[in-house]
């Protein structure tokens, strides 16, 4: 599988990183299975977060245990989310978040250690200090952003650069074929067009959340099927159903379906990119590798995005 280069990793990320929020250590044969055939197909990369819950970090934990492979994994823990009295991206909060994430996993770093959210009230200048304080610590390896403006990212990375520091590495924001309506969680980012543009010129790597859109894309919807409410709000609108068509459109051209052409999007992007998934079986986790061998030109990327009205070939 592809990897993605991440400033201050030794190896690359795996373009597609596995979620954990499906994991549990109460189910541990099924979890074992979903982590053994993703690193099967050459996947490397799992994604964590404290606010997910110890269940599926103790399963990843014991996996790695048993299978002795934790050199050749990524783990990407996210910490320093708000609770319910507000925003905690302080020192004490990363320090604490990833104590609970080291306990849970039984390792004692992760390899990128992402702000889970940002608190645009703190001077950015204080949180590039405390993050750097976790580099220095050892405990962990690269920096990343989750649901951060790019106009935050680039102040940090200024004031890094300053201060000879180290800044954000990669930026973990919602990026998919189907646009969202509004944001599905409080306070998540998603990518607009200039975001886009920002990321095509500093060539960051971003490593999107539901890349899928919620299984959008999977056949499962329609606009007459209103019974998914969160699906309803996010995603249900006249231009992703259009952009759902053109992807059928163009899946029975290429031989596959729709959902394999939303991932591609993902992955064709004009800058580094990773897609999480969140494959509940082994079927889907093969059917999203299927959309890694899919090739989409710059003028089939644009008409999927509505950009263009007419499918222009060979460009």
């Amino acid at each position: 599988m592809k990897r993605v280069d991440i400033p201050g990793l030794e190896q690359g990320c795996a373009q597609l990183v596995m979620g954990s929020m499906m994991l549990s250590d109460e189910r541990m044969a099924y979890s074992a299975g979903l982590l053994d055939a993703y690193f099967g197909i050459g996947g490397n990369t799992i994604d964590t977060a404290h606010v997910y819950g110890p269940s599926g970090a103790r399963a990843i934990g014991q996996w790695m245990r048993e299978r002795g492979n934790r050199a050749d994994l990524v783990l990407i823990g996210k910490g320093a989310h708000h609770d319910e009295n507000g925003p905690r991206v302080t020192q004490e909060a990363m320090e604490r978040d990833l104590a609970d994430t080291f306990e849970r996993m039984q390792t004692d770093y992760v390899d990128i250690f992402m702000l889970h959210r940002d608190d645009p009230a703190r001077p950015v200048g204080e949180i590039v200090e405390a993050l750097n304080a976790q580099l220095e610590a050892g405990r962990c390896l690269a920096l990343g952003a989750s649901n951060w403006t790019a106009r935050r990212i680039q102040e940090a990375n200024d004031y890094a650069a300053a201060h000879g520091l180290t800044g954000f590495a990669c930026n973990s924001p919602n990026l998919s074929l189907a646009k969202p309506n509004e944001p599905r969680w409080p306070g998540c980012i998603s990518v607009d067009d200039d975001y886009a543009a920002w990321h095509a010129r500093t060539q960051l790597p971003l490593l999107s959340w539901s890349s899928q859109a919620g299984g959008f894309f999977t056949g499962r919807f329609s606009p007459e099927r209103r019974d998914n409410a969160e699906a309803v709000r996010v995603y249900y609108s006249d231009a992703n159903w259009e952009r759902l068509d053109r992807a059928r459109f163009l899946a029975a051209r290429k031989g596959v379906d729709a959902n394999q052409i939303a991932l591609a999007f993902v992955l064709r992007q004009p800058f580094p990119t990773c897609a999480l998934i969140g494959p509940n079986e082994t079927s889907e986790l093969l059917s999203s590798a299927g959309a890694l061998s899919v090739s989409l030109t710059p003028a089939e990327m644009r008409w999927l995005d509505l950009t263009d009205a007419e499918l222009h070939d060979g460009e």
